[in-house]
C-alpha cells in the first residue's frame, strides 16, 4: 500500500514534467518546420542562404584557394583592371590581388559582423529577462542606463568606442557588439512583460516553479522566434557597421585586409581605377543584403499571422 502511495504521489508531478517537455519540443519543432519551409518555398532567401555559406567556406579556405599572397606588393601591375591574366579581380594600388585580399578579408570582416551579434544576442538577452520579469527599481536603473546609450548614433557611438580603444579587431568587436546590446535587451524586455500576463506563466508561478525555471523554459521558449529575426535582420547592420570602422582606419593593422579598409583605399582611385572600390563594396553590400532577405524571410515564417499552409 505505501509503495503504491508513492507511485501515486510521484505520477502528477512526472507526467506535468514529460508535458512540458513535450511541448517544448513541439515548439522547437514547429520553429524549425516554418523556417524550413519558408525558405525552400522563397527563392530569394535560399539565394541568400547559399551565398552566405559559400562566403563563408571561401573565407575558412582562403590559405588553400587564394590565387595569390595577399600582401605581395608588384608596383608594375599596381590597378590592373578586372580581367587582367592571373588577377581576375585585378589589383590595388600596390599591385595586390584583389580576390586574395577579399578572400583573407572575409577572415576578418566575417568574425567583427557575427561575433558581436552572437554576442549581443546572448547578453541583451539575460539583460531584458532579468529587467522585465524583476521588475521596479532594478529594470528602471537598467532601462536608464540603456536610454543612455541608446541615446547616440548607433554608428556614432562605435567609432567613438573604437577610436578609444584604438584599432584592431578585438576593439572592433567590442564597439560593435556594444551598439547591438541595448536594442536587444529592450526588446527581450518588453517581450517578458507581455508573457509574465499570460495563463501559462501565472500557472507555472501558481504551481510554485522557481523563477530560472519559469524565465528558460516558459518565457524564453516564447521569444525565440523574436530573437531568431532580430539576429539575423541585426547581422546585416553589423556587417555595415564593422565595414564602416575599417573605411575609418579603426578596424584592423596594415598591411592586414578587411572590406572596409580596401573600400577605403581604393576610393582615392575611383576615377582611373574604379574596381578597386567598387568589387570590395559590392560584396560589403550583397553580404548585408542577404542577412536582410534571410531575415525578411524568418519574419514571414514565424509571424503567427501569416498562413502556415
Amino acid at each position: 500500500m505505501a509503495r503504491s502511495l508513492r507511485v501515486s504521489q510521484t505520477r502528477p508531478e512526472a507526467s506535468g514534467l514529460s508535458t512540458e517537455n513535450r511541448l517544448i519540443r513541439t515548439l522547437d519543432r514547429s520553429i524549425t518546420g516554418r523556417l524550413r519551409k519558408s525558405l525552400l518555398s522563397d527563392p530569394f532567401a535560399m539565394a541568400a542562404l547559399v551565398f552566405l555559406v559559400l562566403i563563408g567556406v571561401a573565407a575558412l579556405m582562403a590559405p588553400q584557394i587564394a590565387p595569390h599572397d595577399p600582401y605581395e606588393v608588384n608596383l608594375m601591375r599596381r590597378l590592373s583592371p578586372i580581367g587582367t591574366p592571373g588577377h581576375l579581380l585585378g589589383t590595388d594600388e600596390l599591385g595586390r590581388d584583389i580576390a586574395s585580399r577579399l578572400l583573407w578579408g572575409g577572415r576578418i570582416s566575417l568574425p567583427v559582423a557575427i561575433i558581436p551579434t552572437v554576442v549581443a544576442l546572448v547578453v541583451g538577452t539575460a539583460v531584458g529577462l532579468a529587467s522585465g520579469y524583476v521588475g521596479g527599481s532594478p529594470d528602471q536603473v537598467i532601462m536608464r542606463v540603456l536610454d543612455v546609450v541608446m541615446a547616440f548614433p548607433y554608428i556614432l557611438l562605435a567609432i567613438g568606442i573604437a577610436a578609444v580603444l584604438g584599432p584592431g579587431i578585438f576593439n572592433a568587436i567590442l564597439a560593435v557588439t556594444v551598439i547591438g546590446i541595448p536594442v536587444i535587451a529592450r526588446l527581450m524586455r518588453s517581450t517578458v512583460l507581455s508573457l509574465r500576463e499570460q495563463e501559462f506563466v501565472l500557472a507555472a508561478t501558481a504551481s510554485g516553479a522557481t523563477t530560472s525555471r519559469i524565465l528558460f523554459r516558459h518565457i524564453l521558449p516564447n521569444s525565440v522566434s523574436i530573437l531568431i529575426v532580430y539576429g539575423s535582420l541585426g547581422a546585416g547592420a553589423k556587417v555595415i557597421a564593422s565595414a564602416s570602422l575599417g573605411f575609418l582606419g579603426l578596424g584592423v593593422e596594415p598591411p592586414q585586409a578587411d572590406w572596409g579598409s580596401m573600400l577605403a583605399a581604393g576610393r582615392v582611385h575611383l576615377l582611373v581605377a574604379p574596381h578597386a572600390a567598387t568589387v570590395p563594396g559590392l560584396l560589403i553590400f550583397a553580404f548585408a543584403l542577404a542577412f536582410n532577405v534571410l531575415g525578411e524571410a524568418f519574419r514571414d515564417a514565424l509571424d503567427p499571422r501569416m498562413p502556415t499552409s
